[in-house]
């Protein structure tokens, strides 16, 4: 019981953040569960008129059973708290809250406008090919890692109800901020990191301008 808490001592972010998405799915499945769902859920053609649900949709689950949110977060606790003692709690929470926009964001390109999608699935790939960036940038062999991610993201074409769209969208945001994090490591390229990082939610404010323009 003391290593587990202090493996959660150690990654208080990662911990914090299943915590909300466990009291959420509670809320779920509660009697007013379709207050959270429906408050919460994204679906493309939303993103119009309520563009904070790109985000709020890593927060909901399926609330038919336990086992998307049970998967969610194993593999979030497993990823997080080996990524979270290496960015720092900032950068970390930096990479999951922006990696769910990113997966949101390739579902309101890819995705049927009318499909609504949940779940924190855009964090978990995100997180996933973040680590195997660190582990890249510090000399570590990524094979089983990789083909880890693209055993999983392949599953999203054969499995229904599964969103690819989220998960290659996670995926990509999650690569592209590891690369920034690797590229500016020294003290002195801060600044560089933080130009990096804000051009990242640039691009992710402008592809959903664009596309939201299009239906108008």
């Amino acid at each position: 019981m003391a290593r587990r808490l202090a493996r959660a001592a150690e990654a208080p972010i990662t911990s914090a953040l299943l915590i909300v998405n466990v009291l959420i799915w509670l809320g779920q499945i509660s009697p007013l569960g379709y207050l959270f769902t429906n408050q919460f859920f994204f679906a493309p053609v939303l993103a119009i008129v309520e563009p904070w649900r790109m985000l709020t949709a890593g927060f909901v689950h399926d609330w038919s059973g336990p086992m998307h949110i049970l998967f969610n977060s194993y593999a979030i606790w497993i990823f997080g708290r080996q990524l979270e003692p290496m960015l720092g709690a900032i950068r970390f929470l930096f990479l999951y809250l922006t990696s769910i926009v990113g997966g949101s964001v390739a579902v309101l390109w890819l995705s049927n406008p009318q499909i609504p999608t949940v779940g924190a699935s855009g964090a978990l790939f995100g997180l996933m090919a973040a680590y195997f960036v660190v582990i890249r940038s510090l000399g570590g062999n990524g094979s089983q890692l990789f083909i880890l991610i693209a055993i999983n993201f392949a599953l999203g074409f054969f499995v229904s109800g599964i969103s690819w769209q989220g998960h290659l969208g996670g995926m990509l945001t999650g690569f592209v901020i590891a690369a920034i994090f690797a590229a500016t490591r020294r003290p002195n390229q801060r600044i560089a990191q933080l130009t990096g990082l804000a051009l990242v939610w640039v691009v992710i404010v402008v592809l959903t301008q664009f596309r939201v323009n299009m239906w108008l």
